[in-house]
């Protein structure tokens, strides 16, 4: 426990560090950016690394929910958990975030806690955090696409469509077999289960929200479209393009 502790310490300390040296770096930039800029890094390495433990080094988390944890597993979720820290407190510091975002920290935070401390669930955690992490890079990207002035362009469409089909296929699909995997186990106790349920439902806020925000952007972009369309037919019968006989 003390490993650890020094371990999640160590976490905490480098992630503030790297926020402040962004700040530093980008003084003509707002506080935001370079806390965006850390929730960036954070997601991709935090993706590649619980692809690692969770896939390649194992154990499976489908077939071994609730096994022991493994060296490698908890090292992992220290470091997400040293970030989650670090994202909270700079959330509830700046009031930037709504309810939705701080009960899924929240969770994030005392889930991790909760492997930790009971030495085993490791496997499934890490796995719903490769699931949650898989889309944040995308979700940065378009907020620096939009900052910049960019989003209103086909790479900002083709961002929120891979965001929206992502977050559906990974974070619903695939956490919904996992959520099964992991009830159906008589190995993780019942404060695991109880956890990953709650994980699973605020995802599904999440996808409500995205939803609504899919269909409000994409009626706009249909209107947008008849709205050409209706322009042009009035050019060639009314602007002298279409010949008469």
């Amino acid at each position: 426990m003390v490993a650890t502790l020094l371990q999640v310490s160590c976490s905490l300390i480098v992630w503030c560090l790297l926020y402040v040296t962004l700040c530093r770096w980008q003084r003509s930039r707002g506080w935001e950016w370079s806390c965006r800029q850390v929730t960036l890094i954070h997601g991709i390495l935090s993706v590649v690394l619980t692809a690692y433990v969770g896939f390649i080094d194992g154990p499976w988390p489908f077939s071994h929910p609730g096994s022991p944890n493994t060296v490698n597993q908890s090292r992992v979720l220290c470091l997400s958990l040293g970030y989650f820290m670090f994202d909270m407190c700079w959330c509830i510091y700046f009031q930037t975030e709504g309810l939705v975002m701080l009960a899924h920290h929240s969770l994030s935070i005392l889930g991790i806690i909760m492997v930790l401390t009971l030495g085993q669930s490791a496997t499934e955690v890490n796995a719903v955090i490769f699931g949650s992490e898989i889309t944040n890079p995308l979700l940065q990207l378009r907020w620096f696409l939009r900052e910049s002035g960019r989003y209103h362009s086909m790479l900002g469409n083709a961002v929120d469509l891979l965001f929206v089909l992502l977050f559906a296929a990974v974070r619903i699909g695939v956490g919904g077999w996992l959520l099964y995997c992991e009830i159906s186990s008589p190995k993780p106790v019942p404060v695991v289960k109880a956890g990953g349920v709650a994980m699973y439902l605020v995802s599904w806020v999440f996808m409500v929200n995205i939803g609504r925000f899919a269909w409000r952007k994409s009626s706009h972009k249909y209107r947008m479209w008849t709205e050409r369309s209706r322009e042009y037919q009035y050019l060639d019968t009314n602007g002298h393009m279409k010949k008469t006989d």
